[in-house]
């Protein structure tokens, strides 16, 4: 068998591990689910040896579904969900469960920064404002209300540092990661000015050490050999956040390059070789030292459309599984409600689980004008419009500081469908690509030890020699005349409700 790359994405309920040829083609996956838990509102949590037991049995899965062995792998990349915290003591054994990034019980600390005037310092210190899940505010929340877990804490990691740490015993980080609290914006290390800000005890030697992202961190240990599959001595490289990775895989990781994500959260993003600043985006460190990837983001994106499926379509969603069709009912049924009357005034606000953080906390999702003569198509179309303007509210503010490259790179479950990707297209008047990886997470992770192993000579020569593109999606003249109309009656119902949410807060 030809040379192999594992590519290991954690999200926040899933992790996949694919084997990639160094052509870019996928070889073989495997997946597993870890439960989240909710003890107390607000708390959205993992046990972390649960994560790293879906990891060992996602990477034999891909191991068996590829017919590979342990000997065929010539190097281990990984990527994962930033923000939140995961926490091991001395031993490497995890202090308590692992928190992720849509867990919220910190959002008292981040209105207690933003009334004594911290979140204005962080922007020009760190690059974006602290929310709820960032690093910096759970780790001030754990350090005042769980000070025995903390003191027993010896490092702070993310996700994929944790499974690193299980793959080979040693402690690092990337500064993808370490740049959503406590790095300098412009020279991407640890700032002392930002741990005297956020203040956080004994936050510095808790800090894992910085790596480059293709840089090689450890090696497949003896132990992990065993639970995995793998070879004893595999190459294993840091890693990165996973909105990098999938920048990379689906190849735009170059300046000016544009990528977006519609997944969990609505991700949109672009690279720079320039610090520009705005509470509307996080401008972290990029995969190339001196680079820059500036998110604007929020949790409001095609899960908005597995909350409408899961709990109001479960016997056509469980039709159309049953029949290699999952969301055939969806595509039919909005492709239907299409029609130039855009005089319809049923809006869908898709913030069932945040929004963008200049909406405020008290953001709430929901239909706007419902009539009696409305269909299931009709709110699934709506609910589709939602999510497509929720995106270009990020991209607007994007726009306002950065030329945006057309086309841009899409991908995430709403990639998938034709009809949603011609319904971003129209909206943000970027004409779309979707490329031939499912795993652009994955991908990315596993070209990233491609570099470290030497298989590529750079990030671009690795893109270049890996992803392809196989469909397109152009703006049209009648499409963006219709979008246009149906983006100002958006924006018409969120600033009525803003006053209401405002109120809401207090």
């Amino acid at each position: 068998m030809s040379e192999l790359l594992l590519g290991i994405d954690a999200g926040q309920t899933v992790t996949k591990a694919a084997l990639f040829d160094l052509s870019g083609h996928q070889r073989g996956i495997g997946s597993a689910r870890v439960p989240t838990l909710t003890p107390r509102p607000r708390w959205v949590e993992r046990d972390m040896d649960a994560v790293w037991d879906a990891t060992t049995s996602a990477i034999r899965a891909a191991l068996a579904s590829a017919g590979a062995s342990g000997d065929d792998v010539v190097a281990v990349g990984l990527a994962g969900h930033n923000d939140g915290a995961y926490l091991v003591d001395a031993a490497g054994k995890p202090v308590r469960a692992g928190i992720t990034a849509v867990d919220s019980r910190a959002y008292s600390i981040v209105d207690r920064w933003r009334g004594e005037g911290v979140a204005e310092q962080a922007l020009p210190l760190t690059g974006q404002s602290p929310f709820a899940g960032s690093p910096a505010a759970i780790y001030r929340w754990l350090a005042e209300n769980e000070p025995t877990n903390w003191t027993r804490t010896r490092w702070v990691l993310f996700c994929k540092d944790w499974l690193r740490l299980r793959l080979t015993g040693e402690v690092a980080t990337d500064a993808t990661e370490a740049s959503a609290s406590f790095t300098d914006v412009r020279t991407q290390t640890y700032s002392p000015m930002a741990f005297e800000l956020y203040d956080v005890p004994g936050i510095v030697d808790r800090l894992p050490p910085l790596l480059g992202s293709a840089e090689k961190a450890g090696e497949i240990t003896a132990e992990a050999a065993e639970a995995t599959g793998l070879r004893a001595g595999t190459p294993v490289v840091t890693g990165a956040h996973d909105v990098d990775a999938a920048a990379l895989g689906m190849g735009a990781a170059g300046v000016g390059d544009v990528s977006l994500v519609m997944g969990t959260f609505s991700i949109n993003q672009v690279v720079s070789d320039q610090v520009r600043l705005d509470h509307r985006w996080q401008a972290r460190a990029f995969l190339r030292p001196g680079q820059w990837l500036n998110m604007s983001t929020s949790p409001a994106s095609s899960s908005n459309l597995d909350w409408f499926v899961r709990t109001l379509c479960g016997t056509d969603a469980a039709r159309d599984e049953a029949a290699g069709k999952p969301y055939a009912f969806v595509a039919e049924e909005a492709a239907a409600a299409v029609t130039q009357d855009d005089t319809d005034p049923l809006v869908f606000l898709p913030f069932l689980y945040g929004s963008p953080l200049d909406l405020g906390a008290q953001a709430a999702g929901g239909f706007y004008g419902m009539r009696g003569w409305h269909t299931r198509g009709h709110l699934l179309l709506a609910l589709m419009e939602g999510v497509v303007f929720n995106h270009r509210w990020h991209l607007d503010a994007l726009r306002s500081a950065f030329a945006l490259a057309s086309p841009a790179r899409l991908c995430g479950g709403g990639a998938k469908s034709p009809l949603w990707t011609q319904l971003l297209a129209d909206a943000t008047g970027l004409a779309l690509q979707v490329t031939d990886t499912d795993e652009p997470g994955a991908l990315g992770a596993a070209l990233l030890a491609g570099v470290g192993a030497g298989r590529y000579g750079s990030l671009s020569e690795a893109a270049d020699a890996a992803v392809r593109v196989v469909r397109d999606a152009q703006p049209t003249e009648s499409g963006r005349d219709r979008m246009a109309r149906r983006w100002t009656e958006y924006q018409r119902v969120v600033a009525a409700l803003l006053t209401l949410w405002t109120e809401s807060a207090g």
